[in-house]
């Protein structure tokens, strides 16, 4: 049997962790594309408003019969239309409030009644 002073094994170098070399954002690269710049380049490329694109586009799905073009269009539309809505003002006067009171009253005593006859 043979025995040497050096390790059988090398020992591996730390693979995670630490600065490497050429790692990272290399140095005059420009800044991220942001939703303004890409909608602003396809205004001009297209050489119209990008609302008006997207309600061409919307149309011709429908002349197409594209149906799942459509359903898509419209969760979008939908989308956009609900996110703008911020603050929606509910006012109740008080005879609405005695209103659905009353109401409220009068259904949960027939709940109680149809439970005292199934019992």
């Amino acid at each position: 049997m043979k025995t040497d002073s050096k390790p059988r094994y090398k020992t591996p170098a730390p693979t995670r962790g630490g600065a490497r070399p050429g790692a990272g954002r290399p140095k005059g690269s420009t800044t991220k594309v942001t939703l303004e710049d890409l909608v602003g380049h396809i205004e001009h490329h297209v050489g119209r408003s990008f609302a008006e694109q997207v309600a061409i586009s919307y149309a011709s799905a429908i002349s197409r019969a594209d149906h799942a073009g459509v359903r898509d269009y419209e969760k979008i539309l939908l989308a956009k239309m609900v996110s703008d809505k911020s603050e929606v003002a509910v006012i109740n006067t008080e005879t609405e409030a005695e209103t659905r009171q009353a109401v409220f009253q009068e259904a949960l005593a027939k709940l109680q009644a149809l439970t005292a006859k199934a019992k």
